[in-house]
């Protein structure tokens, strides 16, 4: 599936990863589950794989429900 509802709007991968980033990405894949809870809120959380920059890509991590974020990096 390409786009999602986040926290009341629909929004692309690209839209996704840099709600996640902080800011705006090369470019990001497809949205997918991410099969946990939000351990803020336990709302569904969803996935995004990108590339922030031309040598590295990361996966993030957003609830649906609440402002909640993570990447790879911090797990």
């Amino acid at each position: 599936m390409s786009n999602r509802v986040v926290q009341g709007r629909m929004v692309t991968p690209e839209k996704l990863a840099e709600l996640v980033e902080g800011e705006s990405v090369l470019e990001a894949e497809s949205i997918t589950d991410a099969d946990r809870d939000c351990p803020e809120c336990g709302g569904d959380v969803i996935s995004v794989g990108y590339m922030p920059s031309v040598t590295e890509f990361v996966t993030g991590y957003k609830c649906q429900e609440c402002s909640w974020g993570t990447t790879d990096r911090d797990e």
